[in-house]
């Protein structure tokens, strides 16, 4: 299964071409989606029908597009997929979960839509993230899943 929304670049073959048809086929899209590339930019061999597409120009212009929409995070920053980018946590409050033993999961609270930011980030980053900004970062409490002895004691009247 293609994914629609960010098409895969490396299914297609550099030394063919292709028709409008042929990569709505490819990737799993309507037809109008591939026209609409034409529109934005990818060049056809010439203005005659059936249009076709050089796999190579196809290539490059499926590449650049998923280039040109990534966003890197700088130190101290997650990615926020509700705003699309990168931002420093609110609060300065950061938890970190232990994917592996050698990666984890960064998550904090967006301040600005309040959605959850989220950064993979290796073990040994995180020292040094935690480092940089350790002024500003609380330790987030632990789960009671993860406590050595969690409390039976509980307050519900």
């Amino acid at each position: 299964m293609t994914n629609k929304r960010h098409p895969n670049h490396r299914l297609v073959k550099q030394h063919r071409s292709y028709t409008v048809e042929e990569i709505a086929r490819l990737f799993g899209n309507h037809r109008n989606t591939a026209r609409r590339w034409i529109k934005a930019g990818l060049p056809t061999v010439d203005e005659k029908r059936p249009m076709l597409i050089r796999g190579t120009d196809l290539f490059e212009f499926l590449q650049s597009r998923r280039v040109k929409n990534k966003r890197r995070c700088k130190a101290g920053e997650l990615y926020c997929f509700r705003c699309r980018t990168p931002r420093r946590p609110g609060g300065g409050m950061v938890e970190y979960r232990a994917i592996t033993d050698v990666v984890g999961n960064l998550t904090a609270i967006c301040p600005e839509c309040g959605c959850l930011l989220h950064r993979i980030i290796a073990a040994a980053q995180f020292e040094q993230f935690r480092d940089e900004s350790a002024d500003s970062l609380p330790q987030a409490l632990s789960h009671i899943r993860e406590m050595v002895q969690p409390s039976l004691n509980s307050d519900l009247r």
